[in-house]
């Protein structure tokens, strides 16, 4: 991947709208140029310079006029370089048509000129150019920053005839996306791309100088398929100079205002007043440095930047700080303190402030960071708690905070501490749930989960609070390789949360029923019960003490994808990437796993690209916050992949580092995806089948319907349809949805080498948004009836397979890449040549098949004459073999 410079362009992207604008603006025969108007770091220079590009590049004269409080002060100071020699200037209206005329008689071509901060340019210098707009003798390109004082002369300017108008806005967060993939050479965290965007606000300067400074720390990096901040990275100085000079023009009283904000923002307006006064605050706002807000009845006060923030804190020293926030603590508490979230900030601000706070304070603003998700100020207040104040309670928080910011090891050591501190039923049930939790989701220790488990229960003395640690089992069950006892345990569940003894523990039991359903092959009750699971964890949610509603939205994407709802499943798995991103912090395991299902939804599309970033998106996650529970699930999607895209280096890279963690039972036999498809780019298609065999019996062996028949599709795919036919004909007939049928039905065709039902299957495939599958499906067909004799049939299937393929973002795989011969060679050949174009020899192609090598030889040279080649590297290029 390359890396953007110091010194180098950005690339151009997110403004396609724009820049079109823009050049349609200066081709216009009637038009005078275009204006870019923006707060400060949107880009309107970036844009402008190119729009000077492509206007010189279409024909256009280029130039550039200075505007700048220096040049202002001489009269035509900005653009005095431009001016043609001799001409008189003591009568200004005969002086700028002279100017005029001479411009246009040195050449035909009329002239761009480029003016950035016109809120800068002098006058004379303003009204020339007006002069010459009019005249057509030159296409106005200038920037104006937003809220800048402008003269009538600058007014005027803007306002000619002809001038076209954008105004930009800072970048969203999909524009943010675009241009650090572009900048970086490679996709970006989706966790780190949300902290760029919060803390650059979309602004294309601050977020150019983050990413730069970031990379030059090494805070910045790639493991080979995504880019990912580090967990603690500090912006750069070059970045905090820029700022400073942007705050410097608050003036003392203004800085007051700022650093108030600064250290306690949002605040109420009349707090922001209280240190200085209305119209100072009001010049502020004019200035772009802070912003106003409305929430409920009250006028908020914030930073108008997350920058701002940043550059002004670093410099308060610590005595004035500290006086900053008792005052403000001070101002609430005369109040009353009465708003739900005061005690949050008031303990906060006095923590800070003092480096402790009343425990009683500390708690209660503990619990409700903790209620806002704010786990890493829920467990700074808990850090700050005289050990003698910790309960139960304040040590079961402490613990579940540390597990949802990534620390399961120091979660354990507080947890173990609530356990023993544990007195009620409903203490004991809880400690025990976030324990199991812990250990099982983040540190993967298994055995040590049903352990603590099984030990709760005879400390527990009502069944009701046993029954909940059974539907806990049951969710680690389902997840741990047994679904069906999962599921078993699961149907427990009370109907309503509200009816549970633990709305936590009834909350995760319906995220993980309806992953045992799925898996198990009740696909479409398992995509009620999680759609109807998430509008009660939406009504619950003040009520709930674990995972974020967007956990019971994982379980949908799963539940869509094998009810063969591709699309809903992607669309619903980026809804929830959406929640947990307006997250503070989301929990590491919730971004592992959604993640994952987001992956394997986009593989089951056949859309290899986007998979392939998702499963690295995962993987990069697990490594982040070093949680390996799903890693080899993640790995092995990512090297099937990067297989199917031919990067076989990479697929090999990543699947070995996939064979250091070992299977954790969930969806069994799909952690060898990867390794199969590797050997079946490589043309070890029987190798590749006898893998996807053992994964397929392993999972109908655990119970994951649902995986042994994507594996044994998978077998069907590679040649192997008569062997598989028959169990996919089993697994559909015991399964609901339409995935696995339509799969059964593949599968039977490749088998009957059946034109007609494969292509019936390819358009009900291309329906569901299996689009690789169907196009191996319409390419099968468009084989058969060629080699019946139906050309025109044979083409329509070869334009059907096309379009489908086209969705597939470059995806080869054996069954498309023998397509376009597969008319001409028998299977054995087919299955010599993919061996042959990855340059094996006679001899290892025979040992694999079981032939002699000159058995080999022959079939080698009757490929070569029927496709018209002569070596392995002109097999490998007809095939569409990359690598070879």
């Amino acid at each position: 991947m390359g890396t953007p410079q110091r010194g180098v362009r950005w690339p151009l992207v997110g403004r396609k709208v724009e820049m079109a604008t823009l050049v349609r603006s200066l081709t216009d025969r009637r038009g005078g140029g275009c204006v870019i108007s923006g707060p400060a770091g949107v880009g309107k220079s970036r844009l402008a310079e190119e729009c000077l590009a492509r206007a010189v590049r279409a024909g256009f004269r280029g130039g550039r006029a200075t505007a700048s409080a220096a040049a202002a002060t001489v009269p035509l100071g900005a653009i005095a370089h431009l001016i043609p020699g001799g001409v008189d200037l003591s009568d200004p209206v005969q002086g700028f048509a002279a100017i005029a005329a001479a411009l246009d008689e040195q050449d035909e071509r009329p002239w761009a000129i480029l003016v950035d901060d016109l809120q800068l340019l002098d006058a004379s210098s303003a009204l020339l150019l007006q002069h010459l707009v009019d005249s057509g003798v030159v296409r106005l390109i200038g920037t104006l920053r937003t809220g800048e004082y402008l003269a009538d002369s600058v007014q005027s300017l803007i306002s000619a005839k002809g001038v076209h108008h954008i105004a930009l806005s800072e970048f969203s967060h999909n524009q943010v996306e675009e241009l650090l993939r572009a900048a970086l050479g490679g996709p970006i965290d989706r966790r780190s791309l949300s902290e760029l965007v919060n803390v650059s606000g979309g602004n294309v300067l601050y977020l150019r100088e983050l990413v730069l400074g970031a990379l030059d720390s090494g805070s910045l990096v790639s493991d080979g398929e995504v880019w990912r901040l580090a967990k603690k990275w500090v912006p750069s100085s070059r970045l905090g100079e820029l700022i400073g000079a942007r705050l410097a023009s608050a003036g003392p009283q203004g800085h007051q205002v700022l650093r108030l904000l600064a250290l306690c923002a949002p605040l109420p307006l009349a707090d922001a007043i209280a240190v200085s006064s209305a119209e100072i605050v009001q010049d502020l706002e004019h200035a772009g440095l802070i912003q106003t807000l409305r929430d409920g009845r009250r006028t908020l006060a914030q930073l108008a930047h997350p920058l701002y923030g940043e550059v002004l804190r670093s410099d308060i020293q610590l005595l004035s700080r500290r006086g900053i926030l008792l005052e403000q603590a001070q101002r609430v508490e005369a109040r009353g303190a009465r708003r739900r979230d005061d005690a949050l900030h008031i303990a906060t601000w006095r923590l800070a402030a003092t480096g402790t706070a009343d425990a009683a304070l500390l708690m209660q603003a503990a619990v409700l960071a903790r209620h806002a998700r704010d786990y890493a100020r829920a467990t700074a207040l808990l850090q700050a708690l005289p050990e003698a104040e910790h309960t139960a309670k304040s040590l079961l928080l402490f613990g579940e905070s540390l597990f949802e910011l990534g620390d399961p090891r120091q979660a354990e050591e507080k947890l173990i501490r609530a356990e023993a501190a544990a007195k009620t039923d409903e203490e004991k049930l809880e400690v025990t749930f976030t324990r199991t939790m812990s250990l099982f989701w983040a540190e993967g220790r298994t055995e040590d989960a049903f352990a603590v488990n099984k030990a709760a229960e005879a400390h527990l003395s009502r069944d009701a609070e046993r029954r909940m640690l059974r539907i806990n089992e049951g969710l680690m069950r389902t997840i741990a390789g047994d679904p069906k006892r999962g599921l078993e345990l699961l149907s427990e569940l009370d109907e309503h949360p509200t009816q549970a003894q633990n709305i936590g523990i009834w909350l995760m039991g319906a995220m993980m029923r309806p992953v045992a359903m799925a898996v198990s092959g009740q696909i479409d009750e398992a995509v009620e019960a999680a759609e109807r699971a998430y509008a009660l964890h939406c009504e619950l949610d003040e009520k709930a003490l674990v995972l974020p509603p967007a956990g019971h939205l994982i379980s949908l994407v799963l539940a869509l994808s094998e009810a063969g709802r591709l699309s809903d499943a992607v669309r619903i798995g980026r809804n929830a990437w959406g929640q947990l991103e307006e997250m503070q912090d989301p929990d590491p395991v919730s971004l592992i796993w959604l993640s994952y299902h987001q992956g394997r939804a986009e593989w089951l599309s056949g859309h290899v690209e986007s998979a392939r970033r998702w499963f690295a998106q995962s993987a990069a996650q697990s490594r982040a916050h070093d949680n390996h529970r799903g890693l080899r699930l993640s790995l092995s999607g990512l090297a099937a992949s990067a297989a199917l895209l031919g990067d076989t280096d990479t697929a090999e890279r990543v699947e070995r580092e996939a064979r250091n963690y070992p299977p954790m039972g969930y969806c069994s036999g799909e952690e060898r995806l990867g390794e199969a498809w590797l050997l079946a780019t490589r043309g070890h298609l029987a190798d590749a089948r006898l893998l996807l065999k053992e994964a397929a019996d392993a999972a109908w062996d655990a119970g994951y319907a649902t995986s042994a028949a994507m594996l044994l599709s998978d077998i069907a795919r590679l040649g192997g349809a008569k062997e598989v036919a028959g169990q996919l004909a089993r697994l559909a007939a015991s399964s609901d949805g339409q995935f696995i049928p339509a799969r059964a039905r593949l599968a039977a065709a490749l088998a009957g080498d059946d034109p007609e039902e494969l292509f019936a299957v390819a358009e009900a495939l291309q329906e569901l948004g299996a689009d690789l599958l169907a196009a191996e499906a319409a390419t099968a067909a468009g084989v058969a009836w060629r080699r019946a004799g139906q050309a025109r049939r044979a083409e329509a299937a070869a334009r059907h397979a096309a379009n489908s393929a086209a969705e597939c973002q470059g995806a080869r795989t054996p069954l498309l890449i023998t397509g376009q011969t597969a008319a001409l060679l028998t299977s054995r050949e087919a299955e010599i040549a993919l061996l042959a174009a990855t340059r094996q020899a006679s001899r290892e192609i025979a040992d694999k098949l079981g032939l002699s090598v000159r058995t080999v030889d022959n079939h080698l040279q009757r490929i070569y004459h029927k496709l018209g080649v002569n070596t392995r590297r002109e097999l490998a290029s007809i095939l569409g073999i990359k690598g070879a």
